[in-house]
């Protein structure tokens, strides 16, 4: 038995940039970490005594003959790439919930794909890893999907990404002082609206208006590097970072109609009203998790006011898709 852990992430700034339409004219780069919430995949070889040849277990069980039976896109995408022919048992579990702007479906990809190669015995790197799980989702399922987020969960940590023309990347550490990191992640804080959605398709109105978004997602691609410099500087109080957030969430909302709802607009206001520098709708949009930048002594305030969502504390996390369980024989 194999069990993977891979974590989820929070996407700051640069996000848009970093799908192959946008990268591959124009480069790209976001900043990104992950945090301290997961995504756990459990994968065994399943023994031949069932009608079913391969089951999975995820909100439904699924029980199959073939591999072109499953429903469930991820999965039978990766277990037709990774050519399986013995019977698999596969679990998933969460720690939040999925389409919630997280980047949740590619922490999945990520984890069975770490998982597969885990149980045939076979040590894959971070970037191949990574690469893979892009291939996977881009080309394999064909969603409407970026590339910072299989990077993510694949590496871990706090990273500048640099997205290449050539569709190549570089993931580039962010080193902070502790008292810095520490300034940087009390003054955030994350609420669940409720409400979800189809990532992919909120990011293809995005990607079918970039040709008419170029000056706001250039702007929103310059914004890393201030970001990374406010973060990394001795005089820049740690609110220009929120300020930053604020500046970004504006031009994200104008890349398509899909970003934003009345009932998340209203959340934000009253997150603003309440005390926030800033903050944005994590991931493509249209709902999943509110990320807001607060001072501490606000933050009671700001929760008080959204007191209808939920609070999800975290911290940043720098492990990656890891193997946490490596039982190949099941003993």
């Amino acid at each position: 038995m194999i069990i993977t852990r891979t974590p989820f992430r929070i996407s700051f700034f640069g996000g848009g940039t970093d799908y192959p339409a946008w990268y591959q004219q124009h480069g790209g780069e976001v900043l990104a970490t992950t945090i301290d919430r997961y995504c756990y995949i459990t994968c065994r070889h399943l023994p031949p005594f069932f009608d079913h040849k391969h089951r999975v277990v995820y909100s439904v069980i699924e029980n199959v003959r073939e591999i072109g039976e499953i429903k469930h896109p991820a999965v039978r995408a990766v277990l037709s790439w990774a050519g399986c022919e013995k019977g698999l048992e596969i679990h998933h579990d969460g720690d939040l919930p999925a389409r919630s702007g997280l980047g949740s479906s590619s922490s999945f990809t990520v984890g069975l794909v770490h998982a597969l190669a885990a149980l045939d015995g076979k040590y894959v790197s971070k970037d191949t890893l990574a690469r893979n799980a892009i291939h996977i989702e881009q080309n394999i399922i064909r969603e409407h999907v970026g590339s910072q987020d299989q990077i993510s969960a694949a590496f871990g940590g706090f990273n500048r990404i640099e997205f290449r023309r050539n569709d190549q990347f570089q993931v580039s550490p962010i080193i902070l002082t502790n008292s810095r990191l520490h300034a940087l992640q009390s003054h955030l804080m994350l609420c669940f609206t409720g409400l979800s959605r189809i990532a992919s398709e909120v990011a293809k109105s995005k990607i079918d208006n970039f040709k008419h978004r170029e000056t706001e997602l250039k702007r929103m691609g310059a914004m890393v590097d201030e970001a990374v410099q406010i973060l990394q500087s001795s005089n820049a109080p740690i609110e220009e970072f929120g300020k930053l957030l604020h500046e970004s969430w504006l031009y994200k909302r104008s890349l398509s109609d899909k970003v934003s709802t009345p009932e998340i607009d209203a959340l934000y206001e009253a997150a603003m009203k309440a005390g926030a520098t800033g903050g944005k709708i994590l991931g493509a949009g249209g709902g999943g998790f509110l990320l807001l930048f607060v001072k501490p002594e606000y933050q009671a305030k700001v929760r008080e006011s959204l007191q209808q969502l939920i609070h999800v504390p975290f911290k940043f996390d720098d492990s990656g898709s890891k193997v946490v369980l490596y039982q190949p024989n099941g003993l």
